[in-house]
């Protein structure tokens, strides 16, 4: 049996969010405010500017629920993982539980990459529902809307888009005229894990740069390339990721051909790559 520990990212924000989790593990959420320099369970508990949406606030939130709720499952119990993964931000985490770098490193690593990422306006996410990728692409191409990228490769049948606003709201339009079963704006500020993120990515690269990233402990799946994180190609990989797609079909369809005992567990109460991992288990039986 291969056990999997997976992290979800930045969209599962939540007023409330993380619950007895800061009381429970005061010293981690001690470091985490010496980090931020603000109380991260005002933030995620209540949220009083109502800025737990923008991105700045958003990845740290997440990072910070996602190692809580981790070293509560292990304090309750589970078992340290086989493999790990993470989708966009959770990615952070997984490495994080590999040790290749520490809990307040990887909070820094966040902040920076949150802080370039939100750098880039005019943009949004969409997710499309019941429309094959490769027909949505063509549909793209034929409306000259080449600058709606694919940015997530969830499940076959849901892929998310990212671009600039009124381009966004276009193929919108366009994608649901065209039989989409539904299309549905995202919670985020940008256009995430596209070629439009290209000035976050080489920002954030040149922290990556002169960042110690240690060898992962266990098998960490990249979103950038479905396959393992290596040390050497580590910091390369990391900073692609931000303006290229997140192949998470492709990464869950791979654990699931390497083990058919493979089990799954995600982080917190969130159930968002639960049920991708469904539809992905079900849409593999079908064929």
């Amino acid at each position: 049996m291969t056990l999997v520990y997976m992290f979800p990212g930045q969209g599962t924000q939540r007023a409330g969010m993380g619950g007895d989790l800061f009381d429970r593990f005061r010293a981690m959420t001690a470091v985490a405010d010496a980090v931020l320099g603000y109380s991260v369970a005002d933030l995620c508990l209540h949220d009083p500017h109502e800025r737990l949406g923008l991105t700045i606030y958003t990845q740290p939130a997440v990072y910070v629920v996602n190692a809580l709720s981790y070293a509560a499952a292990r304090a309750d119990g589970s078992a340290v993982p086989d493999v790990a993964v993470g989708h966009s931000l959770g990615e952070y985490n997984a490495l994080e539980t590999a040790g290749v770098f520490g809990f307040a490193d990887g909070l820094q690593l966040v902040v920076a990459r949150a802080t370039a990422m939100a750098r880039v306006r005019d943009g949004g996410m969409c997710a499309v529902l019941g429309m094959d990728e490769a027909v949505i692409r063509l549909l793209l191409r034929r409306a000259g809307l080449e600058a709606v990228e694919v940015a997530n490769h969830n499940t076959q049948d849901q892929t998310i888009l990212g671009g600039p606003v009124a381009k966004l709201e276009s193929a919108a339009a366009l994608l649901k005229d065209s039989g989409a079963r539904a299309v549905r704006r995202l919670p985020v500020s940008g256009p995430f894990h596209t070629g439009h993120m290209s000035p976050a990515a080489e920002e954030f690269g040149r922290l990556l740069a002169r960042t110690p990233l240690a060898a992962p402990a266990f098998p960490v799946i990249a979103n950038r390339t479905a396959l393992p994180y290596t040390e050497a190609t580590m910091a390369d990989v990391l900073r692609e990721q931000i303006d290229h797609p997140v192949l998470w079909r492709q990464t869950v369809e791979s654990l699931l051909d390497s083990d058919a005992d493979t089990v799954f567990e995600e982080a917190g109460d969130s159930t968002v790559l639960t049920r991708m991992l469904r539809s992905i288990r079900a849409e593999r039986d079908t064929r």
